[in-house]
């Protein structure tokens, strides 16, 4: 959005400089971009006066002028055909920076004759494209500045430009009046009077226009016009063309001029047709689709069905609200014109717009919302001015629709102006700051003017006082604690322990995996998914079907996509909630790792080797201790079917099941893509127990300072028999004293079988004993020792090796 300093001047009474008014702007919520002060660049030239001009005498088109300044008398060599004595002109010294010609003057020969400077042209201060001779101006003291000159008797010459930008909830600063106005309510000015002059019908319009029913909800609330007869179309004023050249608008003609005026003073856009070219009647409805229309950009545009366009009795003239057609524009030689406005429905112009491709400054405004209330009082102001610079007279108005309604009020709060920014505003300011905003109020209810429709809540008055009143004034402060001491916890334990999850694991080497919670149905199926219950019933692709059951069906696919591009050696992990079902009650959060390859690089000493179930085993047993696990939960194999039937294993308490890890089954591998081997883990992290004290501080750590005891037993069993039932019943004889179990040594094969039997082997067993209150007697240490022998004997059904 860009206008003059004098075109503010218009509308906003004030004394303000040009650098107070852009810092008001930025500061206001309309950022300036850049201003463009043609005085800057002319600072540097004054006016000087020519005392004779004589033939140059090595070339007959130079003249050696000897020129008046505030320096003195200086010889210049000029070009001009009018340089001659007597004449007042620009004078560009040594030193000066010539814009027009991108040069900086030094003292030169031309033609052996030294030249101190030069006299200006129009197009080399760049005031304009003349240049067949250096300016002569009609009054002015020599030494004066030429700026001053300018100010005084060509002030649009030096005007400044400025330039803003404009968010897209801010239409009504996309006219100058709209930002007058915020201007005014900071304090920089006065806003002047916007008058609506009456216009004298002095015919019935021979043209009605008419609305299609079902564009009148949506589509073209208000559509008005009226018909001028008798107009001459030459070019605008000077005034004028001056503005929208300014603004970096090509001049057309007076009608189109005076358009496109509206449409950046009052962001009003307008449409005249030449009425001689409009056959019958006007009507705004949706396209049939397939017509070729010529826009006023001599661009031609294919009609789509439904497009909201404006017809007579031959077809398309306009695309409604967007570009008016080459067909029906007003041209040299237009005599009757009818003039429209109407008010379009944003999204509907915003469609058509971004469908077509096609950019103008209409449909800028009208699809980010004009001021539906100005439409027939700006339809009065822009015929006024036909009338004023093209003559004629005009028709009664013809309209069809409604004013749309935007009638709103929301509650004033001045209190919340403290609590939603921090900043104290008296009520009374605030009252005013709304009211010089264009507000209305009555009592505490304050209804926004219909040129806003961004104002849709009682935070949005917050906003508007806060903006006005200018947020650099606003003190940082810390906010008021409401409780004194260290504050609680925000974090709830559960996700302090799947953090904790996440961060042990990632410590352990893995690599993070963040995978959707989504997976195909052969996928879910292969562990333990894949029923209705968590189908999808819209899924975003076949790939996408069900809720996974378990984290590791994601973690195995990015691991077959990794084996797939050269990576063998993985080790990744995942953080996330799997899905039993469909309810908010069988959603489960997991924490799950996947080691597929080989554990170690590779090096000369032969150590690398493949990934196994222990790996696996310690990093859940890692995980578990570091969220709080008991040190004593059990191992089972009540083991899913997508794990290894005899390389796997549970982590319990009992029946709540803690963990699983232990290699994945070579089935699933196969159909997952994965090249093994492959082990994994998944922990249940909801059903490992939570500390029954609830707190930020740890417990204290208990260490016993007594001595530990440690007895060997070795115990012939079965073939069969697992070495973890000897451990939990080894575990079970005194679980306050016994500290730990462990297998150091297993006798198996054809030698034991010699000597113990036929099926049968050893098992080794090191139980720790800790005492925690006194040392043991040798008494307590051998009864310890014979319930150990007696429930492991009972639960394997095997004797204590001699």
């Amino acid at each position: 959005m860009k206008f003059t300093l004098s075109w503010l001047k218009d509308h906003l009474e004030t004394t303000a400089s040009v650098d107070e008014i852009a810092e008001a702007l930025t500061d206001l919520g309309l950022e300036v971009e850049e201003v463009v002060n043609p005085a800057e660049k002319l600072s540097a030239f004054t006016l000087a006066k020519v005392q004779s001009a004589e033939q140059h005498p090595d070339a007959d088109r130079l003249r050696v002028c000897m020129v008046e300044t505030d320096e003195g008398v200086k010889q210049i060599v000029c070009g001009a055909p009018n340089a001659r004595a007597g004449i007042t002109v620009v004078l560009a010294k040594p030193g000066d920076y010539v814009p027009g010609i991108d040069v900086t003057l030094s003292v030169g020969k031309i033609r052996g004759v030294e030249s101190h400077g030069m006299m200006a042209s129009e197009r080399e201060l760049e005031l304009s494209d003349e240049h067949t001779g250096i300016i002569e101006l009609p009054s002015g003291e020599v030494g004066q500045r030429f700026t001053d000159w300018l100010a005084e008797n060509r002030p649009e010459a030096v005007d400044p430009v400025i330039e803003i930008a404009i968010t897209p909830n801010r239409p009504d600063a996309l006219g100058v009046r709209g930002v007058a106005r915020d201007l005014a309510a900071r304090g920089l000015g006065k806003l002047k009077p916007l008058e609506i002059p009456a216009v004298e019908e002095a015919f019935a319009a021979p043209v009605s226009v008419t609305i299609e029913p079902a564009l009148k909800e949506k589509g073209c609330p208000l559509f008005a016009g009226r018909v001028i007869r008798g107009v001459k179309n030459g070019p605008s004023p000077d005034w004028l063309q001056k503005r929208l050249k300014a603004i970096g608008l090509r001049p057309i003609s007076t009608l189109v001029d005076i358009t496109n005026y509206f449409t950046f003073d009052l962001n009003r856009p307008l449409h005249v047709f030449d009425l001689k070219k409009v056959a019958g009647n006007l009507a705004i409805k949706p396209a049939e689709g397939g017509e070729e229309f010529l826009a006023l950009d001599e661009k031609t545009y294919p009609v789509r069905a439904g497009d909201m366009v404006i017809c007579d009795d031959k077809g398309v003239e306009s695309l409604a609200g967007i570009m008016g057609g080459e067909a029906s524009g007003a041209d040299e030689d237009t005599v009757d014109v009818f003039l429209e406005s109407a008010y379009w429905d944003p999204i509907t112009i915003a469609a058509t717009g971004r469908a077509l491709k096609i950019n103008s400054d209409a449909r800028y405004r009208f699809e980010r919302g004009v001021d539906p209330a100005f439409t027939l009082p700006g339809l009065d102001l822009a015929t006024r001015m036909v009338l004023d610079l093209c003559g004629g007279e005009a028709s009664e108005l013809v309209m069809d629709g409604a004013v749309p309604e935007s009638a709103r009020a929301y509650r004033l709060d001045p209190a919340r102006v403290v609590s939603l920014v921090g900043m104290d505003i008296p009520e009374a300011e605030q009252r005013a700051t709304l009211e010089a905003l264009g507000f209305t109020l009555k009592g505490d209810m304050a209804s926004p003017p219909s040129w806003r429709p961004d104002i849709l809540g009682e935070a949005d008055l917050v906003e508007e006082v806060a903006r006005i009143a200018s947020l650099t004034k606003l003190i940082g402060k810390p906010l008021a604690r409401e409780t004194t001491g260290v504050p609680g916890p925000i974090l709830t334990p559960m996700q302090v322990r799947e953090r904790m999850a996440r961060r042990t694991i990632a410590s352990l080497g893995y690599n993070e995996c963040v995978t959707y919670s989504f997976i195909d149905e052969a996928a879910a199926k292969l562990f333990g998914g894949g029923a209705d219950a968590t189908r999808l019933e819209n899924p975003i692709s076949s790939e996408m079907t069900h809720m996974r059951p378990d984290l590791l069906p994601g973690l195995l696919q990015a691991a077959s996509r990794n084996q797939a591009r050269g990576f063998g050696d993985l080790a990744l992990f995942e953080v996330g909630p799997a899905f039993a079902g469909g309810e908010p009650g069988e959603q489960v959060v997991q924490a799950a790792g996947l080691l597929v390859g080989q554990a170690g690089p590779r090096d000369p000493w032969g150590s690398r080797r493949p990934v196994d179930l222990y790996d696996a085993k310690a990093d859940a047993e890692a995980v578990l201790a570091a969220i709080g696990a008991p040190a004593r939960a059990q191992i089972n194999r009540k083991l899913a079917g997508w794990w290894h039937p005899g390389r796997a294993g549970n982590v319990a308490l009992g029946p709540n099941m803690l963990a699983t890890f232990g290699e994945v089954h070579p089935k699933v591998l196969r159909e997952m893509g994965v090249k093994g081997p492959a082990v994994a883990f998944s922990i249940w992290l909801e059903n490992v127990p939570f500390p029954k004290k609830k707190g930020a501080t740890r417990p204290a750590l208990e260490i016993s300072d007594l001595q530990a005891v440690e007895r060997d037993f070795a115990f012939v069993v079965d073939a069969g028999v697992e070495a973890l039932t000897a451990v939990n019943a080894a575990l079970g004889a005194d679980k306050k004293l016994i500290e730990s179990v462990n297998v150091f040594d297993q006798f198996t094969g054809a030698k034991a079988e010699e000597q113990m039997g036929a099926g049968k082997k050893s098992i080794a067993l090191s139980v720790r004993m800790q005492p925690s209150d006194k040392t043991l007697t040798d008494a307590e240490i051998e009864a310890v020792s014979k319930k150990i022998v007696e429930k492991v004997s009972k639960a394997t059904g095997g004797t204590l090796r001699g």
